[in-house]
């Protein structure tokens, strides 16, 4: 990688992020180039061209290949075209992949494509194109590494190959449910590598990384999974690749029993409610939404100081909270909540209702409008669009993000709070009616939380997410069996680790004991 190590020294990171230059490791490169390499191949693609790692391995063997490359980075482009100027059978393009280049046929395709959400590319012009050209529908949130993915699909000639290097969070999340239909349905399938979690692959990304080969050939019936957890295990993929149509030695299933519907972390990696009996869904029990979104946070959140500058009244300013670091204990209670408001902490929402007579309101509301507050895109939808979501206060919150732990909350103070925190309410059910000191106890516990990550998405790096339906798709102990003698000492023990928290002397003892009850109760021995 010396040349993309020069190319690192001497441009900037922000111009990096803006191309979602990444560049793969020569290690991954080699696997790529050896898993498409043979004698047949006439022709290469490489959709996001970038330096040309992979065709500058792949010239070291087939000098006469011909070579297509797409790259819209006029920068990376110049530096590419000067590299292989020796090479007449090398076709770089400065060209947007997605919409050029659709009806050619290619032996072989190897991309490390640009990772970018949906808010850093136009998204509809290019989702409409994959409507068009494939009769997919994806979603708006699809990142554009799987519209790549997608079309390069398309273009492998029969009996071609092709290898991409991709988040693997397309595994198990919402939007990856359409790419795994079209990988199931077309029959291109062969292997899914999955890199690793606390090991990036990119420097600079914070992302997981899955190796995805895929073959147009009458090999078809079975998919391998393999996980590595670390660089040694590199030579199991060598393996994988040299002894490929073969896969008595890999994790492989059959093609047909593969769900696109379900998170495929099932396929590769130990379930741990696998441990535990007596389970039931999640949503039996309680239901997550996440929280409000303003659309215009810098607009609607307030402190006492600011309520203050604008004149706006206790009536017109919903006790919220806005930061997660706000919230440093399991336990929130009113006192903590004045505590905040005492440091001048942003933990109001601007909360008018549809008449608004009072005129420092209506003040308020016309300086959103010359802001440009009324016209962002979630306000745009609201009628009238200073007017808040409709989200009563949740018992209980859930952190989005982390790395050791889930966050749970216990919303005592029984306030309101922005999506850095999803909000769970209990349901009723006539068949598990669980007291919520019982079910926030649980939920501290370890199973709890062994059993959650069943369902969590990774973003590299140790970082893991759950979205509302992550929570409410997973499994949780079915605490309705438990005998009520059982569950007065659970109860009794969690108030005792409460007062614990609330005297600022936690004591998670009581916790390790109610963790204890549950092994013993639930557990396979």
């Amino acid at each position: 990688m010396i040349l993309e190590q020069k190319y690192i020294s001497q441009v900037s990171l922000e111009h990096r992020k803006k191309f979602a230059q990444f560049f793969t490791p020569d290690n991954i490169a080699e696997l790529m180039v050896n898993w498409v390499s043979n004698n047949n191949i006439s022709n290469l693609l490489e959709p996001a061209f970038g330096l040309g790692i992979f065709s500058r391995l792949i010239l070291k063997n087939n000098l006469n290949i011909k070579i297509t490359g797409f790259e819209i980075d006029p920068n990376i482009y110049r530096i590419a075209k000067q590299n292989f100027k020796t090479f007449s059978n090398v076709n770089l393009l400065l060209e947007d992949y997605l919409f050029n280049d659709w009806e050619t046929k290619y032996d072989a395709i190897l991309c490390n494509p640009p990772y970018m959400k949906f808010h850093d590319y136009q998204n509809i012009k290019a989702l409409e194109e994959i409507k068009k050209r494939l009769g997919i529908n994806l979603t708006g949130f699809s990142n554009l590494y799987t519209l790549f993915l997608l079309k390069s699909i398309y273009q492998l000639k029969e009996g071609g190959k092709s290898a991409y290097l991709i988040p693997s969070e397309f595994l198990n999340s919402d939007y990856g449910k359409f790419v795994k239909e079209y990988l199931l349905k077309l029959k291109v399938l062969r292997h899914i590598i999955v890199f690793d979690f606390q090991q990036n692959i990119f420097n600079d990304a914070s992302t997981t990384s899955a190796l995805i080969l895929l073959a147009k050939d009458k090999y078809e019936d079975e998919i391998g999974f393999s996980l590595i957890e670390n660089k040694n295990q590199l030579t199991d993929i060598v393996k994988v690749i040299e002894n490929y149509p073969n896969t008595q030695q890999t994790n492989s299933l059959y093609a047909e029993n593969l769900d696109p519907n379900v998170k495929w972390r099932i396929y590769y990696q130990k379930q741990n409610s696998d441990q535990y009996n007596h389970l039931i869904p999640f949503n039996q029990i309680a239901k997550v939404v996440r929280g409000i979104a303003t659309g215009a946070n810098e607009y609607f959140i307030f402190n006492q100081k600011k309520a203050q500058k604008y004149c706006i009244e206790d009536t017109f300013l919903l006790p919220c909270i806005t930061k997660s670091k706000d919230v440093t204990l399991p336990i929130f209670t009113s006192e903590h909540f004045d505590i905040l408001k005492n440091r001048n902490a942003n933990i109001f929402l601007f909360d008018a209702k549809q008449e608004v007579t009072n005129k420092n309101a209506i003040n308020y509301i016309e300086m959103g409008v010359e802001l440009g507050v009324n016209k962002k895109y979630l306000t745009s939808k609201r009628n009238p669009w200073w007017t808040l979501e409709n989200r009563i206060p949740s018992p209980i919150w859930v952190g989005v993000f982390n790395r050791n732990k889930i966050k749970f909350v216990r919303n005592e103070a029984n306030i309101s709070n922005l999506t850095t925190f999803h909000c769970i309410y209990l349901v009723d059910n006539l068949f598990y009616n669980i007291e919520i000191d019982l079910f926030f106890a649980y939920l501290l516990t370890d199973i709890a939380q062994e059993i959650f990550n069943d369902n969590r998405r990774e973003y590299g790096d140790g970082l893991k997410k759950f979205e509302p339906n992550d929570l409410n798709n997973s499994l949780i102990l079915d605490l309705s069996i438990l005998e009520q003698e059982t569950k007065t000492i659970i109860i009794h023990l969690y108030h005792k680790y409460r007062y614990s928290v609330l005297q600022n002397k936690e004591e998670k003892t009581s916790i390790d004991k109610i963790n204890d009850i549950f092994e013993g109760i639930y557990h396979k021995f």
